[in-house]
């Protein structure tokens, strides 16, 4: 069975910084993408950042361009996702989450098949 485990949210003054983690169990790891998604009150989930098997292509939304990076480490079982320069708007629980049978990101919800509990960040201005 697979489990993904958020951890790392927290409140943050804007500006600041948070550096979320995603361990992972169940299966292979390193066979298939990962993504970081997130959905604020009122609103759909939305893409955040995806990450290809290896590591080896990423994309993000365009709103955390430059200042969100994703990164995995395969031996541990973990994804990333650093976030810098905080804001207000960034405030939403945050879901890691990965696909079933692809190691390629996709930027759609809906393919993935697998989600963690989720880990609120709030940002105060």
């Amino acid at each position: 069975q697979v489990q993904l485990v958020e951890s790392g949210g927290g409140l943050v003054q804007a500006g600041g910084s948070l550096r979320l983690s995603c361990a992972a169990s169940g299966r292979t790891f390193s066979n298939y993408a990962m993504g970081w998604f997130r959905q604020a009150p009122g609103k759909e989930r939305e893409f955040v950042s995806v990450i290809s098997w290896s590591g080896s292509v990423t994309y993000y939304v365009d709103s955390v361009k430059g200042r969100f990076t994703i990164s995995r480490d395969n031996a541990k079982n973990t994804v990333y996702l650093q976030m810098n320069s905080l804001k207000p708007e960034d405030t939403a629980v945050y879901y890691c989450a990965t696909r079933r049978r692809s190691g390629y990101p996709s930027l759609a919800v809906r393919d993935y098949d697998y989600w963690g509990q989720g880990t609120q960040v709030t940002v105060s201005s």
